[in-house]
């Protein structure tokens, strides 16, 4: 469905694959934490903690943003897209 000049189907998708994107990442970091932890690097461990964190964060702010783009798009009615 294309509103407002944007499809929203295929902008859907793009904030999903930005997802995957950062759940891979969000796994990386979770390895590198275990490795430190494990190799006794106590800080780089805490920081690798605070970066999961943060990567979970924005996981929930990609979620939450796919679901509103739906429910937006069809909240513009009115909108029409004209060929130029």
């Amino acid at each position: 469905m294309c509103t407002n000049g944007i499809n929203t189907n295929q902008f859907k998708a793009t904030i999903e694959q930005i997802d995957e994107a950062v759940a891979l990442t969000r796994r990386w970091t979770h390895r590198c934490f275990h490795s430190a932890e494990d190799g006794q690097l106590e800080r780089t461990a805490a920081k690798l903690k605070d970066a999961q964190s943060l990567l979970d964060e924005v996981r929930a702010l990609l979620e939450e943003a796919g679901d509103i783009v739906e429910r937006e798009a069809t909240a513009l009615d009115n909108v029409t897209v004209e060929l130029v």
